[in-house]
């Protein structure tokens, strides 16, 4: 089977959303705007399965399950996306806390040291 990337730009499929866009285009929304897409296509989809009395899949069905399987990739990709942003930011926010206390802590061991101690470490440097 085909990556559905490479069949959505080979066979240039297109989504309604206030007009018509592209696949490429999709990245450009936030995640509520897909999911409004999602759920249109997805009352296509139920309506397009009502509609048939022998179950075979039509090339409509078939183009409204690859649009879903799309829009639902970038989905779990911009909110994957989105978790690893916030897990950086929070490792980042949480180094450089312990990085103030450690150096408010040399600061203090310093500040414990004894004047000839500090003056020997001073004219060491």
């Amino acid at each position: 089977m085909k990556n559905i990337f490479e069949k959505a730009t080979e066979e240039k499929i297109r989504f309604e959303y206030k007009g018509t866009i592209s696949t490429e285009e999709l990245w450009d929304l936030d995640v509520n705007e897909l999911d409004g897409i999602f759920k249109v296509l997805n009352g296509s989809k139920k309506q397009l399965s009502e509609e048939s009395l022998l179950g075979t899949q039509t090339t409509q069905d078939t183009l409204v399950n690859t649009q879903i399987k799309i829009i639902k990739h970038i989905v779990e990709s911009k909110i994957a996306a989105k978790e690893a942003r916030l897990l950086l930011a929070e490792r980042k926010d949480k180094k450089e806390k312990i990085m103030s206390i450690l150096a408010s802590k040399e600061d203090n061991a310093l500040e414990q040291k004894s004047t000839i101690q500090l003056r020997k470490m001073l004219n060491e440097l």
